[in-house]
């Protein structure tokens, strides 16, 4: 139906709810609305009612009237646009999504989980957990390193890309660095499973797998040491060594000639680099240079 034909029939109070509401949407409407609504405030003596629509359109001033063709598709498209963003938002609210904490290089920080248990992460670190699901279920994902003291309570399960820990309410230190996996218990007893391995520690002992091999040690620690700024390592290869340093301190570490297969026993500080660096280099017998931008280089020291 044109534009004309809507106006007859609005003047005329005869417009069904769905022409009116698409005569609202013109954009003329509020131009007739306003010229009838100023008609109706004013007063004369001597009022003439229009005879009919063809005098009241000779009256009207000529205005272009743009015409729009509705588009369906488009339509469509809007409604189920719409559709899916309030499923959207019923998902996100209903299943909450989960939380994922994680640190930087030189970063660290302390979590508080749900219930009140506490996750210290380590440099280039990450956690993943449900909240909506935790207290039925206190389970999350590690990447990295971190230190956990854990509330009293259901099983607690960290799990690693190379094996589970699990424990009722303790303190232990996870560590799951590409292929390299360690677990030290500090207090209580914990299960670890990796693979076709299941092991128990308890507070005072250390599980390393590494090269699909189980080694079990002592630990005289009461504490991980890099909670306190200092990285220690027992028989570690080099390279290890290297990327722990890198992620302290934020650089790029290159080895000129020298091995990473090394196995290293000792540690290094988180506060100065170059002291660090003396740390791992010397009982190597290597030297290191630190350019401009950061970029230390270790090699094998000249005679």
């Amino acid at each position: 139906m044109d534009q004309n034909s809507l106006l007859e029939k609005w003047l005329n109070n005869s417009l069904s709810e769905a022409e009116m509401e698409t005569f609202q949407k013109s954009e003329d409407y509020s131009f007739y609305q306003k010229l009838i609504a100023d008609a109706s405030s004013f007063k004369a003596s001597h009022f003439s009612q229009l005879s009919n629509f063809e005098s009241l359109k000779q009256r009207l001033p000529e205005k272009e009237v743009i015409v729009r063709k509705l588009n369906p598709t488009r339509w469509i498209l809007r409604i189920a646009s719409v559709f899916v963003l309030g499923f959207a938002l019923f998902y996100f609210f209903q299943f909450k999504p989960e939380v994922k904490i994680e640190t930087l290089a030189g970063q660290k920080t302390t979590v508080e989980l749900p219930d009140a248990s506490l996750v210290t992460l380590n440099a280039v670190s990450e956690i993943t957990y449900s909240a909506k699901k935790w207290k039925n279920n206190r389970s999350l994902t590690l990447k990295g390193e971190a230190f956990f003291d854990v509330a009293k309570g259901a099983r607690f399960d960290v799990i690693t890309d190379k094996g589970s820990v699990s424990v009722l309410g303790t303190e232990f230190n996870v560590r799951q660095r590409e292929e390299n996996f360690e677990v030290i218990c500090f207090e209580g007893i914990v299960k670890v499973v990796s693979g076709n391995f299941t092991e128990e520690l308890r507070a005072g002992e250390r599980l390393r797998l590494h090269k699909g091999e189980l080694i079990r040690s002592k630990s005289a620690m009461e504490s991980p040491q890099w909670n306190s700024g200092v990285s220690d390592f027992i028989e570690s290869p080099f390279i290890e060594v290297i990327e722990e340093l890198e992620r302290q301190y934020n650089v790029e570490i290159i080895l000129n000639e020298v091995s990473g297969e090394s196995l290293f026993t000792g540690g290094f500080v988180h506060n100065d680099l170059e002291n660090a660096l003396r740390s791992v280099t010397e009982p190597f017998g290597l030297s290191f240079s630190i350019s401009e931008n950061q970029l230390v280089t270790i090699s094998k020291r000249e005679n």
